[in-house]
């Protein structure tokens, strides 16, 4: 590959460019009229506006982006992380076109898209998963019969879902089939898919996901694990590796654990199993693949050492995986998302940038595509950058994060980082003692 186009914007787009420019290649965008004034356009080899701000019309624009492609005589596509890195017809048209798309093959993706088949597969292959529905479900009925069995909570979830939309979790029977609709209509909304599915609802439970990468050879190897338990309606706010709420034994099985289902789908590319884990019990479930790369990524690179960016493309070569030995992990790395937010209300808060001041320091990342003077346009997913910090154990990280947040100055918007400060310092999350449902409490 010489030439690839990056199907996204925004803060992935500056980090996936650095990785193509820094391998030597040259990198390739597309914006909408909206991102005119990014950074990645100004850096970029060469940049293609694809249309209107309108996400539909740009971003989510398969003809405009093809063509953008085919115009700059792209070898390869890398999607990022949402808008188009999980449409099957995308990488369908991409492989008709001759293009490569930089990403797992079709039949894993579309093996892992539907969640309800997915969790029915991995089951088959011996993955350990929450107790609910085997497949989709047929109606209400069929959803009140299997609560009843399983016994409330239960939590609704739509199978074409993701980001917390098409969820629904119900605490008691007579509260069940409005939520079973309301989580429907959702799904058919966001998705245009509305079928249901229904799981027992873990209560109190870690959110802890592995990253894997496979080869076109058979090859898999995990670059740890995260804890993504720090969330606000399913969306994860704060990250980190490892998950220091894991033994040791946990972790290898865990670990393993996503190995042998990553092989049983043959998955080549970045990818990552989500799961639940019950720390009472010490037990934990299968959830979710995504086949894509995850916008918490960066802590995982942070602990190994490795550009994960740049094994996707050299996987997509052709090249083989290095051998798991070869990964040392070190030390402890904590991520914030940074978002044009109102801090208390999480309401999106959109405008001028009228000064940004960034942190500096040993281990000290903020992946970002923001600059003073930079207008922040209100159609997208409200990120504005990832603040990662990397330390010798978890205490140190989150002593390195307080300082880096304090560094950070952002003026002209609202963002989430008095949020972040707070959380930095409170004592639930010093020791260690949160749920996914921390912030849904207190």
């Amino acid at each position: 590959m010489k030439r690839i186009l990056i199907a996204n914007r925004g803060e992935i787009a500056l980090r996936a460019l650095r990785t193509i420019q820094e391998m030597g290649k040259e990198a390739v965008v597309v914006y909408s009229t909206a991102d005119k004034d990014a950074l990645y356009v100004k850096y970029a080899d060469a940049s293609i506006c694809i249309g209107p701000a309108r996400s539909s019309d740009s971003y989510l624009n398969i003809p405009a982006i093809i063509s953008a492609a085919q115009i700059s005589e792209s070898d390869a596509i890398f999607p990022g992380y949402g808008f188009l890195s999980e449409n099957q017809t995308f990488v369908e048209i991409c492989e008709k076109e001759n293009i490569k798309f930089i990403g797992p093959n079709l039949s894993a993706m579309a093996l892992m898209s539907d969640k309800s088949k997915a969790k029915s597969f991995m089951k088959r292959a011996g993955v350990p998963v929450v107790p609910g529905s085997d497949g989709a479900l047929k109606d209400v009925a069929e959803a009140e019969k299997l609560a009843d069995e399983m016994g409330y909570p239960v939590i609704l979830k739509a199978a074409a879902g993701g980001g917390g939309r098409g969820m629904r979790v119900v605490h008691k029977k007579e509260d069940l089939e409005k939520n079973f609709w309301s989580a429907e209509s959702e799904a058919l909304s966001a998705f245009g898919d509305g079928t249901m599915y229904i799981e027992k609802y873990i209560q109190n439970p870690r959110h802890i996901e592995v990253q894997i990468i496979g080869d076109e050879y058979g090859n898999v190897i995990h670059v740890g694990e995260r804890d993504c338990s720090m969330q606000r309606r399913h969306q994860k706010l704060i990250e980190e590796s490892p998950a220091t709420i894991l033994d040791d034994k946990t972790r290898q099985n865990l670990h393993q654990t996503a190995i042998k289902a990553a092989k049983s789908i043959g998955y080549a590319g970045a990818g990552t199993f989500e799961f639940l884990y019950d720390s009472c019990s010490n037990e934990f479930y299968f959830i979710e693949m995504n086949t894509r790369l995850q916008v918490e990524h960066c802590v995982s690179e942070m602990v190994s050492g490795i550009d994960i960016v740049e094994w996707m493309i050299r996987v997509a070569e052709g090249e083989k995986l290095p051998n798991q030995d070869d990964i040392k992990f070190r030390g402890h790395s904590i991520e914030c998302r940074i978002t044009a937010e109102d801090p208390k209300s999480f309401t999106p808060n959109p405008g001028k940038i009228t000064k940004c001041i960034t942190p500096n320091g040993r281990n000290v990342r903020f992946d970002s595509h923001i600059y003073e003077g930079y207008s922040v346009p209100p159609y997208y997913d409200s990120m504005i950058g990832k603040l990662i910090v990397h330390a010798d154990d978890r205490n140190k990280a989150i002593a390195k994060m307080k300082v880096a947040l304090n560094e950070l100055i952002i003026g002209g918007i609202k963002t989430t980082r008095n949020f972040h400060l707070n959380m930095m310092e409170n004592e639930d999350f010093i020791t260690n003692n949160y749920d996914t449902n921390y912030l849904v409490k207190h």
